[in-house]
């Protein structure tokens, strides 16, 4: 069982609630039943949902695949625990600005580096296990 990969799911989970409570607010305050109405504060709202689930659920796949295949918890811990300061980052920065900011460009780059890392890890694990 891929506990760590578990917790570290179960924290992103809660991060996607947290991000879906704004546009809920935003929809009902502003009667805008579909799409962004033209709000460009409930566009930031849904790109910042819309990033979060473009990139978290590989990335976990990644993380249980790379756990269940036997890397060391401790290395898929921080894995998850980048991930998710990341995703915090991202979240912040986009929603303060559409433009530019700190958190967006260092949760983007962060999240970069996790799925580069996990993939690279994976194609190391896979390949000494399929050469033996």
């Amino acid at each position: 069982m891929p506990h760590v990969t578990l917790f570290v799911a179960g924290l992103h989970g809660l991060l996607l609630l947290a991000l879906l409570m704004p546009i809920v607010r935003l929809r009902r305050g502003r009667r805008i039943g579909l799409g962004d109405g033209g709000d460009r504060e409930l566009l930031r709202r849904i790109r910042v949902h819309a990033n979060f689930v473009e990139n978290v659920p590989f990335a976990l796949l990644l993380l249980a695949l790379l756990e269940l295949s036997g890397l060391d918890a401790r290395l898929v811990a921080v894995l998850g625990g980048v991930l998710f300061l990341a995703r915090l980052l991202h979240a912040q920065g986009l929603a303060a600005s559409g433009g530019s900011s700190f958190g967006r460009l260092w949760g983007t780059l962060l999240t970069w580096g996790v799925l580069l890392a996990g993939s690279l890890l994976a194609i190391a694990l896979a390949g000494a296990r399929l050469l033996g």
